[in-house]
């Protein structure tokens, strides 16, 4: 916890002396014929200050797919307005214009499993780049960008409250699933969308096989994790001013569109030196890092929207306003963690959680990797989720046995 508060803080300080001011950039994304028309600049992107656009995070996204050898389909959902028969248009929204989620799905052999993935914060559907290939050949495959996110539509975000913030991402998750007529499917969130995968499921339950939380956040609130490091460095003038920016709603994104032309260089920085580093063999290639970088970078530094959740949902040092632990008793779906051995995220706040649940639960670890597992250790992290979901890919050899290299907690 305490690293990636270090990280976040960092990069706070690099926008005291870079940051210029932020020039709005276009929004809302769609990618198809039924998509609202999108607003086009007049500059070429090498003049803007934020040379971003949704086109760009489309585009950037195909040229990362690109390396995913299995046939994909990308799709722009609509999933209207906002929830059917309320006057809150996500929220608080004075414009009526239509929403979309974009999606990529990847079939599979009749009979598959579905298998639903929701990104974490400040991602998006393309972070599980290195994974599609190996889950696409026991699940059909569908990955989305959640509502204010990647290519999807960025609507203002003008939530006021921790609710109304879980009620963004839950709504527009279950009217995408209306609109793709999906039941019986394992939903698996990483990190942030660990949380919002979680909150959908104890509201959802009966569309919901089975939850993989990987890394997730939110389980333990700061008066029962309180951290002594976090104690002391908000008793500095640093941490008083970076709980400010907290509670003011900075976000890294920020840094990233006030940098202007400059910001590429920083992202280039960032994955450069974060992903893969935890592994052994199974490091980024040129390609692979250049194509994600490239990625990244669009997708944090377009329209503000799904990013502002962030003081909403936790408060300074990322501890959930309204925990997942308290909610444990709950729990209606079955439940697998899975880990990274390096994880920031605390698996001691699965354990406390499953003391209280009252349905099936695995902690599972996974080797020489962190909290981006899936892009460190892929081969591991595919075994750990073949593990959870093996009564679904092969209900007549229900192994128990744990492969080779994971532990379970």
């Amino acid at each position: 916890m305490s690293s990636g508060l270090r990280r976040w803080s960092k990069s706070s300080r690099i926008l005291v002396s870079k940051m210029a001011e932020e020039i709005s950039s276009s929004g809302g994304g769609a990618n198809t014929a039924a998509a609202p028309t999108k607003r086009r600049s007049f500059l070429p992107s090498v003049l803007r200050w934020i040379p971003t656009s949704t086109d760009h995070i489309i585009a950037a996204e195909k040229r990362l797919l690109s390396l995913v050898k299995t046939p994909y389909e990308q799709e722009q959902v609509n999933i209207g307005s906002g929830p059917p028969g309320s006057k809150i248009r996500w929220f608080r929204s004075t414009s009526i214009e239509p929403r979309f989620i974009n999606t990529v799905s990847f079939d599979s052999k009749e009979g598959s499993p579905t298998l639903v993935m929701v990104h974490g914060y400040g991602a998006s559907q393309g972070f599980f780049f290195r994974n599609f290939d190996a889950l696409a050949n026991r699940f059909k495959v569908l990955a989305i960008d959640q509502l204010g996110w990647g290519g999807s539509s960025r609507p203002d975000f003008t939530c006021k409250s921790t609710g109304e913030t879980e009620a963004w991402f839950i709504d527009s998750f279950e009217e995408w699933r209306k609109s793709k007529n999906l039941t019986n499917f394992i939903l698996l969130g990483h990190s942030f969308g660990g949380y919002v995968a979680a909150k959908y499921a104890l509201k959802h339950p009966e569309h919901v096989q089975h939850l993989v939380l990987v890394g997730p956040a939110g389980f333990t609130p700061e008066v029962e994790h309180k951290s002594e490091w976090l104690t002391q460095f908000r008793a500095t003038w640093k941490g008083a001013v970076l709980n400010h920016l907290w509670e003011s709603n900075f976000t890294p994104q920020k840094i990233i569109r006030g940098l202007g032309p400059w910001g590429p260089d920083l992202v280039r920085k960032y994955t450069g030196a974060r992903f893969g580093s935890y592994s052994e063999g199974s490091m980024l290639s040129e390609d692979e890092s250049r194509l994600l970088t490239d990625y990244v970078y669009h997708t944090l530094a377009a329209k503000a929207s799904g990013e502002l959740c962030l003081k909403y949902i936790f408060s300074f040092g990322a501890f959930a306003r309204m925990p997942l632990l308290h909610c444990a008793p709950e729990w209606k779906v079955p439940t697998t963690f899975i880990y990274g051995f390096q994880d920031w995220m605390n698996y001691q706040g699965a354990q406390e959680a499953r003391k209280k649940m009252n349905v099936p639960c695995e902690i599972i670890r996974v080797p020489q990797a962190g909290h981006f597992v899936f892009i460190d250790n892929p081969s591991a992290f595919h075994s750990a989720v073949f593990y959870a979901c093996r009564k679904f890919i092969s209900p007549d050899q229900n192994s128990n046995t744990l492969p080779e290299g994971l532990q379970s907690v």
